[in-house]
């Protein structure tokens, strides 16, 4: 028979390549939305992506885009291979890991393993490791081009290799192992600092190897040890000596007056040479503990040098240049992540309080011609103290936030928060919302894959009152509770068998869970699920997963009295859970034939015209732009712009530059007026008698640093103003001949002035840029916004866009009353949508389209009514209906279920004559709203989003069937809809809020 350690690392390969072998038939075949886009255009051109980076993923992950042999379609691909192959060696070391823990159970010495301890121990790695390996959150990062994948297999191997130096006699090879860690750790720095969460943890297990009699004042001495060297690592060092150099750096150029660099060179000098002399002086005195701690510090250090990419390539002006940290300055800035703002931790304000004083801080400063110079200075907000508190929870002063606190909290207007109210917020939301029910997601069931879905107890498992919309929603998976009675056997196993054990993974699961929401600290309200941060603490519990199937052997041994056949029942009982966690999960995880994500950019981009300007918003708007741009090559003469980046000045900067087959943009105002510090905001100060100002002239004031526009805020605070919100631009009136200005359709319409209406009461930096833009461009460049960014813009620019496809182009046009809707180029919307757009995929019943695909998807249907419109109002009926029809074909409801752009689209199908099908979306629509409403109503739940939606759908569908004759089916509604929420409140315009 094989030893136990041939058996133990034949399993594990098997267990890898089984796993790896899943996550590559069910990888995403291109970008997918989110962050991947980003990710995988910066790692194929090594470009800068958003703070705090991840270098060391962008090296790796640019190696395996080589795989595609050139091919740019191919490159995405490959490097969501490199994502299934992490994922895959994570597997093996979790199977490493819990043979490891259950070795520790047995008390098995090296060589001297029963075949029925053999048979036990790899039952318990293979369901343990299948569990998590198919478990929801996991298999989701798995299979795209992100850093969780990389980060998990750091944190895996780090565990992993711990577990291995617990076992280890010879004091040099435990050095060696414990430099060998370091190592890991400095490089997993350049992916993710998850993998810095677990050192509290592991502090327990060398406590507990190097002090046989363990107390709780040791183990709690150790945890604090080991939450000192987190602190040092996340604090002192990653951005600790970087700030230092920068310190160093101003003072030798400022106050010395050297040249640039020569602070950062002599910190260099100094710290290497403080760390020679260490280690010199560690081996000459034979001092072997702080030998090891220097030389882990060192591998920390090369490893984390990866960083040097960052700067590197930053300072070679690569398009994507996120914040452009090249000098030691902005790299600190960078690191810091800075742009995100801050959130308190300890101590803090409620969402209430008032703002009573501002301070300046430190200064902070910018490379400059021969110095660095202080272009502002950091904000200190001091909020009132009756109104704060130790570990604020409801602290962010958003007013969107506030409303969300106040419905969640149950508070009315003016009502003041208590601590009692911040301590529920963070048990239900932070912990309950944001963490137990991704847990339970993971490990009992999870309703759906809409927004804010609750997951699956034992009860909701065996009953049958979910509707037809849910059972029928890929993302509806339940696993009965098994993982979880199976995990919580192992638990109290694990707890009563091996306790030091036991704790060291419960510091595991906690720490990279509650321990994870209480510093992440979240606002009441995030832009997607955040299910994938707390995959270390599902690691955890997958660990007691594995022991339950050995609890479950060692207990059949009492039975059978022969462990080899009690391990193999143990295993044969629980192995079809991991069984049935990869069956429920295969459909909402197989990517295969999904590529709306990137054809939805290259829709946007075909909406453009050559040499375009388009204004972007958030996250899916932009990254998948990024990646068809970069790495496909697919129309790199439009210039994209993230607006929310328009308010740094670095990123104006960028626009100032060629970018691929994109000219320079033109800009009025010189690099001083939007440099950081400079016009940030601009406050509108209407006067009297003045109306409104010439944009051109406002700009050139602004330029010359004018006194007219010169305001006090308060304290030495000297700030530029706008003496009136409308903002008049000039239009040469000979545009009106040209057609490829203003086309043909809308010479009537043609506007010889355009107020750029500042809308709100003061102008953010990205919107006195957007003006400067507008006014210097004149025309010559076509700028177009898409849906997000027309409507988050400070300036009302509706009446003068016109809708092209997924676009909408600025025109010196102004659209009148009577349209009913947006102004369309009927033939150039028509032609992008029927010859330029890409929908591969939607049609296919099969392929998995999440709740991000949907709302594209519905942003696509809204497109095609408001064309379809268009050619109604020009008695178009022909191309109007082949519209119509075709997003039908493009979309149709057995692919991605019919939505509110699809009822609104009713009345269109009737006007064209198209009666069947507009009865057949009616029966659809109204069969979901209605089995959601009694759905509802039958389970009591709080009336979302989605449930208001299916009201009102529904009574929208009423008069409309009215109208076109069809009384009985009107009738059949109205009865049903009165039945379930009464007569009063189906009535239109009446319904209110539950």
């Amino acid at each position: 028979m094989r030893s136990y350690k041939q058996i133990n690392t034949i399993t594990g390969w098997v267990i890898f390549a089984l796993s790896t072998l899943i996550y590559v038939l069910t990888v995403e075949q291109t970008a997918s939305f989110w962050d991947p886009g980003e990710f995988i255009a910066v790692s194929y051109k090594l470009q800068v992506p958003h703070p705090p980076g991840a270098p060391f993923m962008l090296l790796v992950y640019r190696m395996f885009s080589f795989l595609a042999l050139g091919d740019g379609l191919s490159v995405a691909y490959w490097m969501n291979i490199g994502s299934a192959l992490f994922s895959g060696f994570t597997i093996l070391f979790l199977f490493w890991s819990i043979t490891l823990f259950g070795k520790r159970i047995f008390k098995i010495e090296e060589g001297k393993e029963s075949s029925g301890e053999i048979i036990a121990l790899m039952g318990a790695g293979i369901v343990g490791s299948l569990i998590y390996a198919f478990s929801d959150s996991f298999w989701f990062s798995a299979v795209e081009s992100e850093v969780y994948a990389m980060s998990s297999f750091f944190t895996a191997i780090v565990i992993w290799a711990f577990l291995k130096w617990e076992l280890i006699q010879d004091p040099k090879e435990e050095n060696r192992w414990m430099i060998f860690i370091a190592y890991l750790v400095g490089l997993s720095i350049g992916v993710h600092l998850l993998n810095l969460v677990t050192l509290p943890a592991l502090a327990l297990i060398y406590y507990f190897k190097k002090y046989p009699n363990p107390n709780l004042k040791g183990a709690i001495y150790a945890m604090f040890l080991g939450g000192v060297a987190l602190i040092i690592i996340n604090n002192l060092i990653i951005p600790g000596l970087p700030s230092i150099a920068g310190a160093m750096e101003i003072f030798f150029v400022n106050s010395i007056g050297l040249p640039f660099g020569s602070g950062i060179v002599v910190f260099i000098l100094l710290f290497l040479g403080a760390l020679i002399f260490g280690i010199r002086y560690s081996l000459q005195k034979e001092k072997s503990l702080l030998n090891t701690i220097l030389l882990s510090l060192t591998f920390i250090l090369i490893g984390y040098g990866s960083y040097a990419l960052i700067i590197i390539r930053s300072n070679q002006d690569p398009i994507i240049n996120e914040n452009a940290p090249k000098d030691i300055i902005s790299y600190v800035s960078y690191l810091k992540r800075e742009q995100y703002g801050y959130r308190p931790l300890l101590h803090g304000q409620y969402f209430t309080a008032q703002l009573v004083d501002q301070e300046e801080g430190a200064p902070i400063y910018m490379k400059g011609k021969d110095k660095y110079e202080i272009v502002d200075y950091e904000l200190k907000n001091t909020y009132d103290p009756a109104k704060t508190t130790i570990l604020p929870r409801i602290y962010s002063t958003q007013e969107n936030h506030k409303r969300i606190y106040r419905q969640k909290l149950g508070l009315r207007e003016g009502q003041e928060p208590t601590f009692a109210d911040n301590i529920y917020f963070m048990l239900s939301h932070q912990l309950g919302q944001m963490y137990w029910r991704y847990f339970m997601w993971n490990f009992s069931g999870r309703e759906s894959d809409f927004m804010d879905a609750p997951w699956m107890g034992l009860a909701d498992s065996l009953s049958d009152k979910y509707p037809d919309y849910i059972k029928e929603n890929k993302g509806h998976n339940n696993y009965y509770m098994l993982p979880l009675i199976l995990g919580l056997i192992g638990i109290f196993f694990q707890a009563k068998r091996d306790p030091n054990y036991f704790y060291v993974n419960l510091m595991l699961f906690l720490m990279m869970g509650v321990v994870l929401v209480l510093y992440l600290n979240s606002p009441p309200v995030e832009p997607r699920e955040r299910d994938y941060i707390y995959v270390g603490s599902f690691y955890a519990f997958a660990i007691w997963a594995g022991l339950g199937t050995l609890a479950l052997a060692q207990g059949l041994f009492k039975v059978t009295k022969n462990l080899k056949t009690s391990a193999i029942i143990a295993t044969l009982i629980t192995l079809p859970i991991a069984g049935l966690m990869g069956s429920e999960n295969w459909n909402d995880h197989d990517r295969k034939g999904r590529f709306f994500s990137v054809d939805s950019a290259r829709n946007f981009l075909a909406s453009c015209a050559p040499n375009a300007i388009l204004f972007t918003g958030g996250d899916n708007d932009t990254f998948p732009l990024w990646y068809v741009q970069e790495v496909e090559g697919f129309r790199t003469d439009v210039r994209v712009i993230v607006l929310s980046y328009f308010d740094t000045d670095w990123y104006v900067e960028q626009m100032t530059k060629q970018a691929d087959q994109s000219d320079a943009l033109p800009f009025s105002l010189s690099q001083e007026r939007y440099q950081k510090g400079t016009n940030d905001v601009l406050y509108v100060m209407e006067r009297e008698n003045l109306t409104a100002i010439s944009a051109k002239e406002y700009l050139k004031l602004l330029n010359a640093g004018s006194d007219l526009l010169k305001m006090q805020t308060g304290g030495k605070s000297v700030v530029n103003m706008v003496p009136s919100r409308n903002l008049i631009l000039e239009v040469d009136s000979s545009f009106v001949q040209n057609d490829e200005i203003v086309p043909a359709q809308f010479k009537d319409l043609f506007a010889p002035q355009i107020n750029l209406r500042i809308k709100g009461n003061y102008l953010t930096k990205g919107n006195m840029m957007l003006i400067d833009l507008i006014v210097s461009n004149n025309w010559e460049r076509p700028i177009y916004f898409n849906n997000t960014s027309l409507s988050t813009i400070g300036i009302d620019l509706e009446d003068h866009v016109v809708m092209e496809g997924m676009t909408y182009r600025l025109l010196p046009v102004r659209k009148p009353d009577y349209v009913r809707g947006e102004l369309v180029n009927t033939d150039i919307a028509y032609k992008n949508l029927m010859e330029n757009f890409a929908f591969r995929g939607m049609n296919d019943p099969n392929a998995y389209l999440d709740e991000e695909y949907r709302r594209f998807t519905s942003n696509h249907r809204s497109t095609i009514n408001t064309i379809a419109m268009a050619l109604l109002d020009e008695n178009d009926l022909e191309r109007a209906a082949e519209v119509l029809n075709f997003g039908l074909e493009a979309m149709p409801n057995e692919a991605v279920p019919y939505d509110l752009s699809n009822g609104q689209s009713v009345p269109l199908f009737f006007e064209v004559g198209e009666d069947e099908k507009a009865l057949d979306i009616i029966d659809k629509i109204s069969k979901k709203s209605l089995d959601m409403i009694e759905f509802y109503t039958r389970e009591d739940r709080a009336y979302d989003r989605e449930m208001m939606i299916s009201i009102e759908m529904v009574k929208y569908f009423i008069p409309l069937l009215e109208e076109r004759g069809y009384q009985e089916k009107a009738q059949e509604l109205k009865l049903r809809l009165e039945s379930l929420i009464g007569a009063e409140s189906s009535q239109p315009g009446i319904l209110e809020r539950k």
